[in-house]
């Protein structure tokens, strides 16, 4: 007689949920399609595009870096510490998370503030175009990640957690792509 043995599949090894990992990697593949668009429209005006980079804020891009990846490591951290019953110290862990996803938010609107007083807008150029797209897109979904950090603060299940930190990780991991591309390359 045999048996059937059911071999796990690479799904079963994801954490979280498998909708959460069809959104973030659909959401991968639309930052993923802009920052290649934006890299081909680059080579067409190469010097324009240095140009408008030089109005940008290098420097608070950086310190948002610092700010987003520290978050995301609250975020992994969190789960750890609810897995380990810690569970005051997980929540706290979240909702500093989610206070450093509003630091990052505070910082990209002064910069758009800055950008308002030159008066460039999205239309000034193309690089503009698109630094206001993949920005502005990026920084909804860090609006939209703060508020699941918080509710997923508030309804601490395990389950809950890895779910929103996997989503924080992906807006974590489209910054780290979006800061080297739109502000640093030359």
């Amino acid at each position: 007689m045999t048996q059937n043995v059911e071999t796990p599949s690479i799904l079963d090894e994801l954490p979280g949920e498998l909708m959460i990992w069809v959104l973030i990697v659909s959401e991968l593949l639309v930052f993923g399609a802009g920052l290649a668009v934006f890299l081909a429209v680059r080579l067409t005006d190469p010097l324009g595009f240095a140009e408008a980079q030089d109005h940008l804020h290098r420097t608070g891009a950086a310190l948002n870096t610092v700010v987003l990846v520290t978050s995301g490591f609250l975020a992994a951290r969190a789960l750890r510490l609810r897995e380990a019953s810690r569970r005051g110290a997980a929540r706290l862990a979240l909702v500093a998370a989610a206070a450093l996803g509003a630091v990052f938010l505070v910082i990209k609107g002064a910069e758009y503030a800055d950008k308002a007083a030159q008066g460039i807008a999205w239309d000034t150029h193309a690089f503009f175009t698109f630094y206001y797209l993949l920005t502005g897109f990026h920084a909804a979904h860090v609006a939209a990640g703060v508020v699941i950090l918080l509710l997923v603060a508030w309804r601490d299940e395990p389950a809950n957690i890895e779910t929103g930190a996997a989503f924080w990780h992906m807006v974590d991991l489209v910054w780290v792509l979006l800061f080297p591309v739109v502000y640093l390359l030359g």
